[in-house]
C-alpha cells in the first residue's frame, strides 16, 4: 500500500496512524514508552512538513487495552501541556502488530505567523 507519513494541505498537516516502532524494528513493552516513540515520530513528520507539535490542534489514539490510558495520558500530556489539542481515544480489537498497544494520529494547522517563513 502507497502512502506517505504526513501530507501538507496549505496550511494543514495531516499525519498518519502512527506506530510505536523503532526503525530497527524493536517495541517497547511499556505503553507510556510505546506511546512517547508515536510522538516522537509525528513531530518529526510534523518538522518535515514544515510544522511542529504547537501547531497540533487534532489527536486520535487507538489502544488494545483501556487499562493503558493513564500511561498513553501521561505521555500526551508531557508532549502537549500547553498545546491542548482535541482528543478522540477508541479502544480497538487489535493493531497491525501484536506488539503494538497504541497507535497516534494528529491534525495540525500551520501558525499563520510561521508559514511565511517556511
Amino acid at each position: 500500500m502507497g502512502y506517505c507519513r504526513a501530507v501538507r494541505v496549505g496550511d494543514q498537516v495531516f499525519v498518519a496512524g502512527t506506530a510505536p516502532q523503532r526503525p530497527d524494528g524493536s517495541v517497547d513493552d511499556d505503553v507510556e514508552a510505546q506511546a512517547r516513540r508515536c510522538l516522537e515520530i509525528i513531530e518529526g513528520a510534523l518538522i518535515e512538513a514544515g510544522s511542529d507539535i504547537t501547531d497540533v490542534v487534532r489527536t486520535r489514539i487507538y489502544l488494545v487495552d483501556a487499562a493503558d490510558f493513564d500511561g498513553v495520558a501521561r505521555a500526551h500530556r508531557q508532549v502537549f501541556d500547553a498545546v491542548r489539542p482535541a482528543n478522540t481515544t477508541v479502544v480497538v480489537a487489535g493493531l497491525l502488530d501484536e506488539r503494538w498497544k497504541v497507535e497516534i494520529e494528529a491534525d495540525a494547522v500551520i501558525h499563520s505567523s510561521r508559514e511565511g517563513a517556511r
